[in-house]
């Protein structure tokens, strides 16, 4: 059974009818935590040149700067929720954002690229735990309906924005220097911590009960940690060589342990029965795939527009600035529109535009322009995202009980992570097998294209299950019986029926 939501001292304002300026600053605090994750994700990528020449990095140790952050972000997730749950949320989410600062800090004064990496993975750990713990402090302040799903709409669309934006940041803060793209986040970082411990909510209920399940944590951790790092690594040991598939068979062997653990503990760290929540299990699925979808898609034009159409990294930034300001211009106004259309529908229009933004860019050629070519991808890519979004995080953690939040939260934000660094490993990959290495315009085009069609393809299956979800839906409300109130009707007597008269029993 759901435990009633957390709520202020203003029953109302959870309600949707009137929201305090507490809950106004503690939403703000959490926003900027997942706009500092999301940010990081992509704010390092524009700088890696210039990393590389300053501390002699090869570029295989290069890439761990990217992949140290997804691995330690992607791999830690579920235990971040379900320590969340466990340990308290407003505890774990103030300590996760104090190791942030400190790993951000640490990476902007380092020079050993061991350092650098470690700082990296540190950063991605403590996300891991800022993540799921702010998703669930929302779910569990905001009332589920109206309330709950504008709170999640702006929460959302700030992390989508931060993903979008941190390219352009990145642009501007490597060409003074690309220590500022690690040291920019730390005072933002320090004053959202200073404002959290005064707004976040103190737990009013007994945390989750129940124990550790040390044996699931370690196999289920291990599991999503080595496919991560296998899937990052494949690229340069070679899909079909023996350290990929014996380091894939070994993920899959603490894969099906995790399982056999987590069915026969008394407290497992996922309870495999949450699955049995259609919303869910779905909204992970296209969880997966979009984010996917999107971090192959934007390694795609990254290459594109830098290497073959000559475009700077600045360039390339803003050239891409039009999808996430649709995203952040629609995140006061996507509750509404979530509570009128619902996100079984908005779910599938979404996912749709972002397949169509792919297709879109799959006439890419040596002499695109900007107006034909790039900016209506950008513009169906923000529309969808602005839709699909908030809406799979609402359907993420919607029927779910206040103890469970974080367990729900940590499982999306694992479905994303998972599938951006699985789908960008794969697209990689294609890219090297069309090109075939070499660097003439037609040759990346042979790589670029193919890697466009795996793209578009996993959006596809993310737009598929989010149509099947809207049917089944449709389906199911239409089977619910509707509720008659029980009144006490007059009774009609045969008789007096016969001669046209009613008496009342």
């Amino acid at each position: 059974m759901t435990t009633a939501p957390a709520t202020t001292s203003d029953d109302s304002s959870t309600g949707g009818l009137s929201w305090t300026p507490r809950l106004w600053g503690t939403l703000i605090v959490l926003c900027a935590a997942m706009f500092l994750d999301a940010l990081d994700v992509s704010m390092v990528g524009v700088a890696l040149p210039s990393i590389g020449s300053e501390l002699h990095l090869s570029t295989s140790t290069l890439q761990w700067v990217v992949s140290g952050y997804v691995l330690g972000y992607g791999g830690l997730l579920l235990l971040g929720g379900r320590a969340a749950d466990l340990l308290g949320r407003r505890r774990v989410f103030l300590v996760a954002l104090g190791v942030f600062a400190a790993a951000s800090l640490l990476g902007g004064l380092v020079d050993d690229g061991g350092l650098l990496i470690a700082a990296r993975f540190l950063k991605g750990v403590a996300a891991a735990f800022t993540a799921p713990a702010g998703l669930s402090i929302i779910t569990t302040t905001f009332a589920e309906g109206p309330a709950r799903n504008r709170a999640l709409s702006i929460y959302t669309t700030c992390g989508a924005s931060g993903f979008s934006l941190g390219l352009v940041l990145s642009g501007l803060l490597t060409s003074v220097g690309w220590r500022w793209t690690f040291l920019m986040p730390v005072p933002v970082a320090l004053i959202a911590l200073l404002f959290a411990v005064r707004l976040l909510p103190r737990p009013t209920e007994e945390r989750a009960q129940g124990g550790y399940d040390v044996l699931g944590a370690i196999t289920g951790t291990a599991a999503v940690l080595l496919l991560v790092f296998t899937v990052t690594e494949a690229q340069g040991a070679g899909w079909l060589s023996v350290r990929t598939l014996g380091s894939l068979a070994v993920a899959a062997v603490l894969a099906t342990a995790f399982l056999v653990v987590e069915t026969r503990t008394a407290h497992p760290l996922v309870r495999l029965g949450i699955f049995r929540n259609g919303s869910v299990a779905r909204a992970n699925l296209i969880a997966f795939t979009i984010f996917g979808s999107y971090a192959g898609f934007q390694f795609i034009v990254t290459l594109y527009l830098q290497r073959l159409l000559g475009w700077s990294a600045l360039e390339m930034a803003l050239g891409l600035l039009p999808a996430g300001a649709l995203v952040a211009l629609s995140a006061t106004r996507m509750g509404a529109i979530v509570d009128r259309f619902g996100t079984g529908k908005l779910l599938p229009i979404g996912v749709l535009s972002l397949v169509l933004g792919y297709t879109v860019f799959l006439g890419l050629d040596e002499h695109s322009s900007y107006p034909a070519l790039v900016l209506p991808s950008m513009i169906l890519l923000g529309i969808g995202f602005a839709l699909a979004f908030p809406s799979v995080n609402i359907a993420a953690t919607s029927g779910v009980a206040d103890e469970e939040q974080g367990l729900a939260s940590g499982l999306v934000n694992t479905a994303f992570q998972v599938g951006s660094a699985v789908v960008l490993a794969v697209a990689t990959a294609v890219i090297t097998a069309g090109s075939g290495g070499g660097e003439s315009p037609a040759a990346q085009l042979d790589g670029y294209r193919p890697a466009l069609v795996l793209v578009t393809a996993v959006a596809l299956v993310g737009f598929a299950v989010a149509a099947a979800g809207a049917v089944l839906d449709r389906r199911q409300k239409r089977a619910t019986p509707v509720s008659v109130p029980d009144y006490d009707y007059p009774s009609v007597d045969l008789a007096d029926q016969q001669d046209g008269m009613l008496t009342k029993s």
